[in-house]
């Protein structure tokens, strides 16, 4: 069975939202992280001349300002073959090293889980 078969639907569901994010932005990466309660929070990459951050600590920062304590999963969709030391930091910040971290191609599919 493949891994994208094998994914739960809410874990789905945030590949989504993070692929969407990616698309309607037109930016190098999308993401979405969902929260203790189940909320999610999706965001784009942020390439300011004054501000640069991942669509993933993007995703964090808007989840802890938004009151979350703790992370249950996290999603990326890009081209890259891997997610950054810094990125799966800042979700292992908020929601510890177990939390999965799902890499997806922008075709929505799934690469890898890797932990924070």
């Amino acid at each position: 069975m493949s891994e994208a078969a094998q994914l739960d639907p809410e874990d789905r569901k945030i590949i989504t939202l993070a692929r969407s994010a990616r698309a309607r932005n037109s930016v190098a990466e999308g993401a979405a992280v969902r929260d203790e309660t189940g909320r999610t929070y999706v965001a784009g990459t942020v390439a300011l001349d004054s501000l640069k951050l991942s669509a993933l600590r993007t995703a964090v920062a808007m989840a802890v300002a938004s009151g979350a304590t703790s992370l249950e999963a996290a999603a990326v969709v890009s081209e890259s073959e891997s997610v950054s030391e810094e990125d799966r930091a800042a979700v292992r910040d908020l929601g510890g090293a177990g939390t999965p971290v799902l890499l997806a191609g922008p075709d929505g599919t799934p690469r890898a889980t890797l932990p924070a």
